[in-house]
């Protein structure tokens, strides 16, 4: 069967209604697997797809078909756009009692490469993010067995304070379960606590693959997945959005990935509390399960796309750069993802698992990269409102300052 590619062809940078799609004579695209004809026909009805169609997508070899259903509604969703951010990561410390065999990241108190910032390097570092027109501070780090939960109260108090048009999108699920347990507060009263002193929203890092098969081996010293969703529960009754994740090219199954899709969709039917989705590819180098071989580019492309299809009530699918490479990530825009993440700078957590991508790419940058794949580049704050630079105020002067750490 053939499909007319034009037909998908839209004003840049607008979507489509549902009337023009309505309107639109789409033929079925080139399907060279016959098992895809029929998840194919829901796609293109505008149907929710099944655990049965999410698994024969993933043991389809044929992945043009699955980029072109995938892109079909993306472009449905998103016209050309492509959004982007100017975001600076901020990673804590490393110090983690967890000791996850899928972490490069984590260390003992006392290993070599520990490190605790101090409250004002943090804020300094968070000082200089807003210089370089950051809107957001992504904030995440280890379980560290000392540090008590006012500290991390304090330290967003204090970024609040010295940055306080900037969104604070801090501590995953995991680590709110951390917080938890070590203030003897309730899952709820600890959101509370951190919406209070500032939190904006909640990445979506530490959900890997929620069976417990997989977490046992890869993570078990985390929250359970079933607690990982009751958490993110939670964040959206307070008001709390948060992204969502899934860690990909491990030990897991294709059947446990769609179960693991479908218990993300089935939560976002409930809260609608989800902003956005970053399939995350496994990098081993330096792990607990160094032995492993990389996801490949097939593999990346695949996930985004499957992950559009399946995910029906998430409005954004990343496509994030450090992982996948900036040029694959380029590609991922034509296979369901209408996002790159943003400039991020100083990103830790997956170079030390052999990440070989920079840790920082300029706003020019990203925008070439969206532009050469054909899409319109569109800045964005946390929560996907377009940022219209012209009219942010202008950022403070740097001061001079001296930086210290806390080993």
């Amino acid at each position: 069967m053939r499909i007319e590619f034009g037909a998908l062809r839209n004003t840049p940078g607008r979507s489509m209604s549902v009337a023009q799609h309505s309107e639109m004579k789409i033929s079925a695209p080139v399907i060279d697997d016959s098992r895809l004809e029929p998840i194919a026909a829901k796609v293109l009805a505008g149907e929710r797809l099944s655990l049965e169609d999410g698994v024969a997508l993933y043991r389809s070899p044929d992945l043009l078909a699955l980029g072109w259903l995938a892109n079909y509604v993306r472009e449905k969703r998103h016209g050309n756009v492509c959004y982007f951010n100017v975001n600076r990561h901020i990673n804590p410390t490393n110090v983690c009692v967890a000791h996850c065999k899928l972490c490069a990241f984590g260390r003992s108190p006392d290993a070599p490469g520990a490190y605790t910032f101090a409250l004002e390097e943090i804020w300094q570092r968070a000082e200089q993010g807003l210089r370089e027109g950051a809107t957001e501070f992504h904030l995440v780090g280890g379980l560290h067995p000392d540090l008590p939960f006012n500290y991390f109260l304090d330290l967003i108090r204090g970024l609040k304070a010295r940055c306080p048009g900037v969104h604070l999108k801090a501590f995953t699920m995991v680590e709110v379960g951390y917080f938890a347990r070590i203030s003897k507060l309730s899952i709820r009263d600890t959101l509370l606590a951190l919406k209070d002193a500032g939190v904006d929203s909640l990445p979506g890092g530490g959900a890997e693959i929620f069976n417990p098969r997989v977490r046992k081996v890869i993570c078990d010293h985390k929250v359970s997945g079933q607690q990982w969703l009751n958490i993110a529960r939670t964040a959206h009754q307070i008001g709390l959005h948060s992204n969502a994740t899934m860690l990909y090219g491990h030990i897991e199954t294709d059947e446990e990935r769609v179960e693991h899709l479908l218990a993300l969709r089935a939560l976002q039917d409930e809260t609608g509390g989800f902003v956005a989705f970053i399939p995350l590819a496994f990098h081993p180098e330096n792990t607990g399960l160094a032995h492993l071989p990389k996801p490949t580019g097939f593999t990346d492309l695949k996930t985004i796309a499957i992950s559009r299809l399946l995910l029906d009530n998430f409005d954004h699918i990343k496509a994030y750069w450090i992982m996948l490479t900036p040029r694959v990530a380029q590609v991922a825009l034509r296979f369901g993802a209408d996002d790159m993440d943003g400039t991020v700078v100083e990103e830790k957590i997956y170079h030390d698992a052999g990440a070989t991508t920079d840790q920082f790419t300029p706003r020019t940058q990203l925008e070439r990269l969206i532009r050469e794949a054909g899409r319109v580049p569109v800045e964005r704050d946390t929560l996907y409102r377009p940022i219209d630079r012209p009219k942010m105020p202008a950022p403070p002067p740097r001061p001079g300052a001296s930086l210290s750490i806390i080993v």
